[in-house]
């Protein structure tokens, strides 16, 4: 790595976009910049629902049953400080996290970027071998053939020529097919609404160690700057383009938010029939009981496109920290994310570690990560207008962050030593 520098300008067609050029062509670049935004947006959400995300809600949903709401909505409000806060910091900023962690305190933003892609090559191992889950439901593949079909694909996703564009509506597509698959599940198991409500602020029996776990998973490591480097990969970036990126990171939540929701719900329906869920894959145990053989394909396919978008997103943003930081990874960018593709998938090859084990592990370690780059985002809120332009930040919203990050923090704390527990 290299010392401390400023970051390169943002490449790809959607560097211009902040000032559409005049006559024929202006609609063009107009298309570009909505898919950008909405490619960011998709790449935020699905990362934060992914094999991980859907592991656990499936392992806990059978442990606690309704109680399980507390922890999704503690994760709800968790994710909306702070993703309104990165998006907004980065965004004005225009500097990716590491660049704008190292003009703070020197070195801080090769820390980070350390942290970022360690807990994103440990979570593109569990994406790999969801994906590879998936298929095996799917069509009935071993599992470890599918993940190397997955991660094959993923690499000619971003191999192929207009990398931006083939990204976006790659993601896009895959996680409009996941939305719709996890609301069918949701309605088929007619799940007890009314008991989730009274147990979202009632809660019996709900451990610290699940709400650990769906946050560093769903929050936590990569996933925290996933959609809005997205956008700085875009130059969709500066105060001229905030409410662009205010609504990426709205929509996103959303979206986020309701997928979590009609996941756990979709589960329950399925715990609360007084089935009882396999101990290895307790999700695709869930999707069989609500529909069998069919509900086991849809599970198939709904854990292939949740592993497909996380490895996107898990590949593309640990990238996007190197970048900055290590010439060759910039001159080399589309073969240094295929490189980390491959690297994942060799290490679950040999690992051979079973997936919902690994997934749950993905989520605590990357709570671990959380707190360091939220406070050096907070901090730039709060004290370096300079690196914001000027812009004077919002104070409630500086204060939902500092919450947010006073929670993780004792959460990452808490899950040092709940770590061993998971593969208990």
């Amino acid at each position: 790595m290299t010392a401390p520098q400023a970051p390169s300008e943002p490449t790809g067609p959607g560097r211009a976009s902040a000032d559409p050029p005049s006559g024929s062509a202006a609609p063009r670049v107009d298309v570009k910049r909505t898919t950008a935004v909405a490619g960011a947006m998709f790449l935020m959400a699905m990362s934060a629902a992914g094999p991980g995300f859907i592991t656990q809600t499936a392992t806990f949903t059978n442990k606690y049953g309704a109680s399980f709401a507390a922890a999704i909505v503690a994760s709800i409000v968790i994710d909306v400080a702070i993703q309104l806060n990165v998006w907004r910091v980065i965004g004005i900023s225009g500097l990716r996290a590491q660049d704008l962690a190292n003009k703070v305190i020197p070195w801080a933003g090769h820390v980070l970027t350390v942290l970022i892609v360690a807990g994103g090559l440990v979570f593109s191992i569990g994406n790999i071998a969801g994906a590879g889950l998936g298929l095996h439901n799917l069509l009935g593949l071993d599992p470890r053939i599918g993940a190397t079909l997955s991660a094959v694909l993923a690499i000619a996703i971003f191999s192929y020529k207009g990398l931006e564009g083939t990204v976006d509506r790659a993601v896009i597509t895959l996680g409009a097919t996941k939305i719709a698959l996890i609301a069918f599940v949701a309605v088929k198991t007619t799940p007890p609404v009314g008991e989730a409500v009274v147990r979202t602020f009632a809660p019996q029996g709900l451990d610290f160690l699940p709400v650990i776990t769906l946050i560093g998973g769903t929050v936590g490591g990569y996933i925290t700057y996933a959609g809005i480097h997205r956008m700085v990969e875009s130059g969709i970036v500066g105060r001229d383009n905030l409410k662009a990126i205010t609504r990426g990171s709205v929509n996103g939540i959303l979206v986020t938010g309701a997928l979590r929701i009609l996941l756990f719900l979709g589960v329950l329906g399925v715990v609360a029939g007084g089935v009882a869920l396999s101990q290895t894959d307790p999700a695709g145990s869930a999707f069989h009981s609500a529909a069998g053989e069919v509900g086991l394909r849809i599970f198939g396919l709904t854990f292939w496109t949740a592993g497909m978008t996380s490895t996107i997103g898990a590949s593309f943003t640990s990238a996007s920290f190197m970048r900055t930081l290590i010439k060759p990874v910039d001159r080399n960018f589309n073969l240094s994310i295929a490189t980390f593709i491959t690297v994942a998938t060799l290490l679950y090859l040999i690992i051979g570690t079973t997936p919902s084990s690994l997934l749950v592990f993905a989520g605590a370690f990357n709570g671990l990560i959380l707190p360091f780059g939220l406070a050096i985002v907070l901090w730039v809120a709060w004290r370096r207008r300079d690196l914001l332009a000027g812009y004077r930040y919002p104070k409630p919203l500086l204060v939902f962050g500092m919450l947010a990050w006073a929670f993780t923090a004792y959460a990452g704390y808490e899950s040092l030593s709940a770590l061993p527990t998971i593969f208990e």
